[in-house]
């Protein structure tokens, strides 16, 4: 298959290999949403991030007040995927052995004698629910930064490599601050996507009012198991991208930063920082993961847009000035898309 990427032209050759499991990969994409879609109504932009993060290997952050099925999505998901699921409920009192386990004293092999076990926590799973995440201290928090990044976790004199593949998918409630503890930078940088979810339309309202207020609730089989996610994911990560799609990423990336030069006034005026290079990366695998399940065999600049808000909204940092003119995160990266293009 011989593909031609425009101005830059480039002539790019899938493996036939590839071409087949990128057909398979667009069949399962239709196949989950629409068995999601039983349990789910509406919701179709957040549905179709979280799967670009199940397929680029990333961890999403749902932000959404409450009664929005952000639980239920990501309990319907782990369904889909005959993975390990578990739920971690953040609480203030929650502690870091909460999440990744602890010693506990067990009776040995010989009778009389006692000897300290390591008891897995709830992180040792495939998909990790993280509800609430923000209504637990800092501290406890951090228990997850090491199985996010490095997938793996370190417990006192024990270190675990976590089973792949492995995803933490966490919820978060914006509006109630009262025994909230906001996620520090590094945290929020670990989440490939920031996901708002908002409040369905009054179509979709009235189809939840019918539609979930009779019979019995809907039970879904799995569709894939762990081994073929992960080839999926090594799928998309093998996605041809051209040179001008790479520098279209970098360059909205470093125009989101105050002190790069040729950064516009406005960024020096509203932000207090920039993105790190780790958006760079996911901007480049959302692309990816989003040109394969629309039914493309390489990633495009459009694949790059479609994808900016979710990646860089919590990595962009706004500054006193830009919160008393009520400019937000969201309306700098606007604002950054429409300078890319014109340039």
């Amino acid at each position: 298959m011989n593909i031609t990427t425009g101005t830059n032209a480039v002539a790019i050759e899938p493996s036939e290999a590839d071409v087949v499991a990128i057909d398979r990969l667009q069949a399962l994409h239709q196949q989950l949403r629409s068995e999601l879609a039983r349990v789910i109504i509406g919701q179709d932009v957040v549905i179709e991030k979280l799967l670009l993060c199940v397929f680029s290997r990333g961890h999403a952050l749902l932000m959404g007040v409450p009664g929005l099925a952000k639980t239920m999505l990501v309990h319907a998901l782990a369904d889909l995927l005959a993975l390990k699921f578990s739920r971690i409920q953040f609480t203030p009192d929650l502690m870091p052995s909460d999440i990744t386990g602890t010693d506990i004293l067990q009776e040995s092999a010989q009778p009389g004698r006692r000897a300290f076990e390591f008891v897995k926590g709830p992180v040792f799973a495939n998909i990790v629910l993280a509800d609430e995440i923000n209504r637990t201290p800092p501290k406890t928090q951090a228990a997850l930064l090491q199985a996010m990044q490095e997938h793996c976790v370190n417990a006192g004199a024990h270190h675990f490599k976590l089973e792949q593949p492995f995803f933490v998918l966490a919820t978060q409630n914006p509006i109630e601050q009262e025994g909230t503890y906001p996620l520090p930078e590094a945290q929020l940088d670990r989440f490939m996507f920031l996901i708002h979810v908002d409040y369905p339309t009054a179509a979709e309202e009235l189809r939840i009012a019918r539609e979930t207020t009779v019979g019995e609730p809907v039970t879904l089989a799995p569709v894939l198991a762990g081994q073929e996610i992960m080839h999926l994911q090594q799928v998309v990560r093998r996605v041809p991208v051209p040179d001008h799609v790479y520098e279209h990423v970098v360059k909205l990336v470093r125009l989101s930063r105050p002190a790069t030069e040729g950064a516009p006034d406005w960024i020096k005026r509203w932000v207090l920082w920039g993105a790190g290079p780790r958006a760079v990366q996911y901007l480049v695998l959302g692309a990816k993961a989003r040109a394969v399940l629309s039914g493309s065999y390489l990633a495009r600049v459009e694949d790059v847009e479609a994808v900016a808000e979710a990646v860089l909204a919590h990595r962009i940092l706004v500054n006193f000035h830009a919160e008393s003119e009520g400019v937000s995160s969201r309306e700098i990266i606007r604002r950054l898309l429409a300078i890319c293009r014109e340039t």
